[in-house]
């Protein structure tokens, strides 16, 4: 039987009185992608937050292959084979393209496999090695996106959490985005996204949950849930 990569159950959480997440539970197994779908405020950044350590689970659990790591720091969830790209990118402005790629690989020691993994971060976004020298801050948006999943990936994920992939970002960055999650994910790294994109979220992952006010009130396979008329009269204005 397959461990999940990611098992959270009756997870509970929220910031200081006001609880956010009631009692989700879901799962990502090793090399899927699966999306979170909901209106803005329902949770999914959140949900992310609480998985990476940025945020206190109150109850329930977080286990990554078959460890128990609820409430773990946000180095002991790295090391445990879990990167988080964030909502608005969260890139060090001032410093270089370069510099913010090794802040990903902050608790690697491999030397070699680092360069390595850089040399690859950079063939997959070749506008980074163009730049890897100018300030993260003054690239456009689509291009300081790329440089947060480079980041991501410089921690060599098994699991890589991406929080709003297209928010802001022109039509052709995010063509360009999705195509390279594709390309992560069959290298094998599984990826939990988050996305207001229904429709390519949906065309994009395997397995999908709708969040709902803290909860999940869906869950399926993408292709399934795309084609109920619940989902694409809430989210997709087609019904």
């Amino acid at each position: 039987m397959t461990v999940a990569k990611l098992s959270i159950t009756n997870l509970q959480a929220g910031y200081g009185d006001v609880q956010v997440l009631w009692d989700i539970s879901l799962e990502v197994n090793p090399g899927e992608i699966v999306c979170l779908i909901g209106s803005n405020g329902a949770g999914k950044s959140t949900l992310l937050r609480c998985i990476s350590g940025l945020v206190a689970a109150t109850s329930g659990h977080v286990v990554v292959d078959g460890k128990d790591m609820t409430n773990a720091s946000e180095a002991g969830v790295v090391s445990a084979g879990i990167a988080h790209v964030p909502e608005g990118r969260r890139l060090f402005s001032a410093m270089s393209v370069h510099d913010n790629l090794l802040m990903g690989a902050y608790l690697r020691k491999d030397k070699a496999q680092i360069a390595e993994d850089l040399d690859l971060v950079y063939s997959m976004f070749p506008v980074l090695a163009e730049r890897r020298r100018q300030d993260a801050g003054t690239m456009s948006g689509g291009e300081q996106q790329m440089c947060a999943i480079g980041r991501g990936l410089m921690a060599r994920p098994s699991l890589l959490l991406i929080d709003e992939l297209s928010l802001g970002l022109a039509p052709r960055a995010v063509e360009l985005l999705f195509e390279r999650l594709r390309q992560i994910n069959k290298g094998g790294v599984a990826i939990l996204l988050v996305e207001q994109d229904v429709m390519d979220a949906l065309a994009l992952a395997d397995r999908a949950y709708v969040v709902n006010r803290g909860r999940v009130s869906m869950s399926g396979e993408s292709k399934v849930l795309a084609a109920d008329p619940a989902i694409q009269e809430a989210f997709m204005g087609l019904a």
